[in-house]
């Protein structure tokens, strides 16, 4: 059990860090808006995604800490989309500023955590019989 709750208080943590940073983007999207080289319609789009996906995994992670097994499912799928979808961000030349790239690989560090800590043994087995 100690290393069940390490691991939940660990994708929390991971979890928490990406919605602040999602939501700190966000604000600097607001401020920078009359910079067109620096916030486009899509770096917008993405931010707005980014963020409701990032309370939205909070949301799974506070309930699967609980032992909510869908909740648990749901932060799986949730955490291994978005990390696929930012590398995909990341790696499609010209469609996004370089700073929200940088930013979004932040993101994916976080979320990469997050995905190695909620496919790891203990838990994948804690909700095996769900």
């Amino acid at each position: 059990m100690p290393r069940i709750r390490q691991a939940f208080r660990s994708a929390k943590l991971l979890v928490g860090c990406y919605v602040g940073l999602s939501a700190l983007t966000l604000v600097a999207i607001i401020l920078l808006r009359n910079h067109p080289g620096l916030v486009t319609d899509a770096v917008w789009v993405r931010a707005t995604i980014v963020v409701a996906t990032s309370l939205l995994m909070a949301s799974f992670a506070a309930r699967a800490a609980r032992g909510h097994r869908r909740s648990y499912l749901r932060l799986r799928w949730a955490s291994g989309i978005m990390l696929v979808a930012i590398a995909v961000i990341i790696a499609v030349p010209g469609a996004f500023p370089l700073w929200l790239k940088v930013e979004q690989g932040v993101c994916g560090l976080l979320l990469a955590g997050v995905v190695v800590r909620v496919n790891g043994k203990e838990l994948r087995a804690a909700f095996a019989d769900g």
